[in-house]
C-alpha cells in the first residue's frame, strides 16, 4: 500500500492510504447488453502555448493513445464533444483535425466512434436560421467524409436566434434530411452550458421534450438515438418511455448513470458519458457483468464510481473537464496536468484532493504508486509540504 497526504479547504493535511489496484484484463469479447461511449478529452502539448484564448496546441500522439486506451476496454469513443472542450478552448481547426485523426485510428482497430457536429466554426455571434443550417451541414459532411457517425450537438447560434419550437424543428429537419447515415442528437442542459437556456423552444423541460419527440418522430429513419445531458433523470426516463424502440436513449447524466443504465420495468438507457473516461476499466467490467446477467456484480463495480463522478461534475459543472484531465494525468495517460485554454486551473487543490480520495475508493487509480507520486508532486508545486511512502503489507514482511 501507499500512503499520501490529502488537504482540505482549511489547509489541514490528513494521511490517506491508497488501496492496491486489482485491475483485471478486459473481457475477451465486447459487452453487448448496452452500447457505451466514453466522451474523451484532448491532451495539450505540455510546452505549447495553451493559454486562455490561444489556438489549441494538442499533443496528438497522447490524445490518440488515450482513445486507444478506451477502445482497449471495449468502450466506444465519443469525440469532439463538450468533454473535448468544444466552446471552451478547442478551436475549429483543432476540431476538424481531431475528428480526422480519431476516425483514422478508429478504423485501424475497428473501434466504435461518434463525433460531435456543431456550428461553432462560425465566428459571427448572430446568424440566421439558414446560416445555422448551412453551418451544421458543413460539419456534418466533414464528419461523414472521414467515415464518422455524427452527434448533432446543441448550437449556441440556434439558441440565440430561434423563436420557439417551430424554428428548432425547421433546423433539425433540414440538417437531418442531408445526413448520409442516422445521427445521434444531443440535448445538453444549462448545467453544462448556460448559453443553451430555452433550448428546443422552452425552459420548461416537459414542453422542450415534446419538441424533441416531434423532431425525432418526423425524422425516424435519420435518428439513431439521443444523448440526454440534463442531470434530470425524470425527464430522461419520460423521454425514453415515449420514443420508439428503434431510437436509443444514451444517458449523459453523470450524477445518476448507474440506475439509468441498469434500468427496470420502464427499460434502460445506453451510455455516452464523460464519467466513463475516468473509469474505463471499471465501466467495462460492469458492462460485462450485465452481459452475464449479473446485476449485483454490475452495481458492485459501478456504484462506487458514482460518487467520484458527482464530484468531478460538481457545480460549476462546465468545469468537469478539469477533473477528467486530472485523473488522466494521475493514471499516466498524459505527461502533464495541463489543458488547452489553461483550464487546468478551474478546480481548487482541495477539490482535486477529494478526487484522489474518491478515485481510490472507486478503484479508478490504475497505477496507485504513480498516482501517489504525481499527487505529491502537485502538492509541492502548490507549496504544500507532504510525503509519500510505500507501506509493506503483512505478506511483504514475511
Amino acid at each position: 500500500m501507499t500512503e499520501i497526504s490529502l488537504i482540505d479547504e482549511s489547509g489541514t493535511l490528513t494521511t490517506h492510504q491508497l488501496r492496491d489496484n486489482d485491475l483485471r484484463p478486459p473481457a475477451s469479447v465486447p459487452p453487448t447488453a448496452r452500447i457505451a461511449y466514453a466522451a474523451a478529452h484532448v491532451i495539450p502539448r505540455a510546452t505549447g502555448n495553451n493559454v486562455p484564448g490561444a489556438p489549441a496546441d494538442i499533443d496528438w500522439d497522447a490524445t490518440m493513445e488515450f482513445r486507444h486506451h478506451l477502445w482497449s476496454w471495449h468502450l466506444g469513443v465519443a469525440d469532439a464533444m463538450d468533454t473535448a472542450q468544444r466552446n471552451m478552448g478547442l478551436d475549429a481547426v483543432a476540431v476538424r483535425e481531431l475528428i480526422r485523426r480519431s476516425a483514422t485510428e478508429a478504423q485501424s482497430v475497428g473501434g466504435a466512434l461518434v463525433v460531435g457536429i456543431n456550428t461553432d466554426h462560425v465566428a459571427t455571434t448572430y446568424i440566421s436560421l439558414d446560416e445555422v443550417i448551412s453551418a451544421y451541414v458543413e460539419q456534418l459532411h466533414q464528419a461523414e467524409d472521414v467515415g464518422a457517425q455524427a452527434v448533432m450537438m446543441a448550437s449556441r447560434h440556434l439558441a440565440r436566434v430561434a423563436d420557439g419550437p417551430a424554428d428548432y424543428s425547421r433546423v433539425y429537419d433540414a440538417v437531418l434530411s442531408r445526413a448520409g447515415r442516422p445521427v445521434i442528437l444531443h440535448w445538453l442542459g444549462t448545467p453544462f452550458d448556460a448559453a443553451l437556456a430555452g433550448y428546443f423552444g422552452s425552459d420548461d423541460l416537459a414542453s422542450a421534450r415534446r419538441t424533441v419527440r416531434t423532431i425525432i418522430e418526423d425524422n425516424i429513419d435519420r435518428v439513431a438515438g439521443i444523448k440526454v445531458s440534463l442531470l434530470d433523470g425524470t425527464t430522461e426516463i419520460a423521454l425514453r418511455r415515449e420514443l420508439p424502440d428503434s431510437v436509443r436513449v444514451f444517458t449523459g447524466d453523470d450524477y445518476n448513470y448507474v440506475d439509468l443504465i441498469a434500468g427496470g420495468t420502464e427499460g434502460h438507457c445506453d451510455a455516452l458519458l464523460g464519467a466513463f473516461a475516468t473509469c474505463a476499466p471499471i465501466a467495462s467490467a460492469a458492462l460485462s457483468a450485465l452481459d452475464a446477467g449479473d446485476m449485483c456484480g454490475f452495481r458492485a463495480l459501478l456504484q462506487p464510481t458514482q460518487a467520484l463522478a458527482r464530484h468531478v461534475f460538481a457545480s460549476p459543472t462546465e468545469y468537469y473537464k478539469t477533473g477528467v484531465t486530472f485523473l488522466s494525468w494521475l493514471n499516466g495517460h498524459q505527461p502533464a496536468f495541463a489543458m488547452v485554454n489553461g483550464l487546468h486551473s478551474a478546480r481548487s487543490l482541495p477539490h482535486l484532493s477529494r478526487l484522489v480520495q474518491l478515485a481510490d475508493a472507486a478503484g479508478a487509480l490504475e497505477q496507485p504508486e504513480l498516482a501517489a507520486q504525481r499527487w505529491t508532486d502537485l502538492l509541492t508545486v502548490y507549496g504544500v509540504r507532504s510525503t509519500v511512502r510505500s507501506l509493506m503489507t503483512t505478506g511483504d514482511r514475511t
